[in-house]
C-alpha cells in the first residue's frame, strides 16, 4: 500500500494511520510530501473502511513546516505563490472536513504548517517533548494551512492573536491547559493511545460521526478564510522582509524579529 515517497501508509484494523516520513528534514513540508498528503488524504476520504485516520510524524519530531530552502529557489510571483497555496489548501480542507475523526499524535516539532496540521485533527494527543509553534511572523510570513480558522476556534481569539503574532514556542504542559493538546502521554505510549482512541470508532455509527463533524464544522468558514489566507500569504512570500528572513535563516544569522525583544525598552 504504501507507494509514496515522504510518508507512510499503513492500516490498523478500520484506522489509517499516516506517517511523516523525512526525518532529516524533520518531516518538513516540502513538494513530494504536499503531494502525497494529498494523495493520502484522498484514499482514506474515499475508502469506506476506514473509520478513522492517526497523522504522526517519523524519527522522534511531527513536522517542522515548509521547506525554507525549497521555498527560497521556488522564485514565484504573486499569482503563482496563491496558486501553490491553493493547491495546498485542497487537501488541507479535505483533512478539516473528513467525515471520520482524525487524531493527531504529536512528538517533538510541530512548527509552522506544522502545527496548522495537528490543529486540523479532532483531537491532538501530545508527548511532553511536544513543542508546538507559529512561527511564521520570523519569516515575515502570516499563517497557512487553516490557521486562521483553526487556532481561534480552539484557544479563542486573543490567545490566536498572541501565538500568531509573538512566534513563540509553547510546550507540552502549556498546549495541554490551552486545549491545543487533549491527552500528554509519554513517547513510547503516544501512538499506541492513538490507534487505540481511533479503533474505538469501529464501532460507532459512521453517520452519526459524519453529522457530529459538520454540525461542529463550518465549512462556509473555512472556505471565506482559506481565500483569505492564500490572498495575504502570496502577498507576504514577494515581501522583502520575507526573503530577507530566509536569507538570515539559511545563512544561519540571528533572524530580525525576536520574541521578546533582546533590547530593553526606551524610558
Amino acid at each position: 500500500m504504501n507507494d509514496f515517497t515522504a510518508l507512510r501508509y499503513e492500516r490498523h484494523g478500520s484506522t489509517a494511520l499516516l506517517t511523516l516520513d523525512t526525518p532529516a528534514n524533520r518531516n518538513a513540508f516540502t513538494p513530494a510530501m504536499r503531494d502525497d498528503l494529498a494523495r493520502a488524504i484522498a484514499e482514506v476520504r474515499a475508502d469506506t473502511e476506514v473509520r478513522a485516520l492517526v497523522l504522526t510524524g517519523a524519527g522522534g519530531q511531527f513536522c517542522s513546516g515548509g521547506d525554507l530552502r525549497g521555498i527560497a529557489d521556488a522564485k514565484l510571483d504573486n499569482a503563482g505563490w496563491r496558486g501553490r497555496m491553493q493547491a495546498t489548501q485542497r487537501w488541507f480542507s479535505e483533512l478539516v472536513l473528513l467525515d471520520k475523526p482524525v487524531i493527531a499524535a504529536v512528538d517533538g516539532a510541530a512548527y509552522g504548517a506544522g502545527f496548522s496540521l495537528a490543529l486540523a485533527a479532532d483531537f491532538v494527543l501530545a508527548s511532553p517533548r511536544a513543542r508546538f509553534c507559529m512561527s511564521f511572523l520570523k519569516l515575515g510570513l502570516v499563517p497557512d494551512c487553516g490557521a486562521f480558522y483553526t487556532l481561534p476556534r480552539v484557544v479563542g481569539a486573543q490567545r490566536a492573536r498572541e501565538l500568531m503574532l509573538s512566534a513563540r514556542e509553547v510546550g507540552a504542559a502549556e498546549a495541554r491547559e490551552l486545549g491545543i493538546a487533549m491527552e500528554l502521554h509519554a513517547p513510547e505510549e503516544l501512538l499506541p493511545r492513538a490507534l487505540a482512541l481511533a479503533e474505538s470508532f469501529a464501532g460507532a455509527s459512521s453517520l452519526a460521526v459524519s453529522l457530529v463533524k459538520r454540525a461542529t464544522g463550518d465549512a462556509g468558514a473555512l472556505a471565506a478564510l482559506l481565500d483569505t489566507e492564500a490572498n495575504v500569504q502570496a502577498l507576504a512570500f514577494g515581501s522583502a522582509e520575507h526573503r530577507d528572513a530566509v536569507n538570515r535563516f539559511l545563512d544561519k544569522k540571528p533572524l530580525a524579529f525576536q520574541w521578546p525583544a533582546n533590547k530593553e525598552p526606551s524610558q
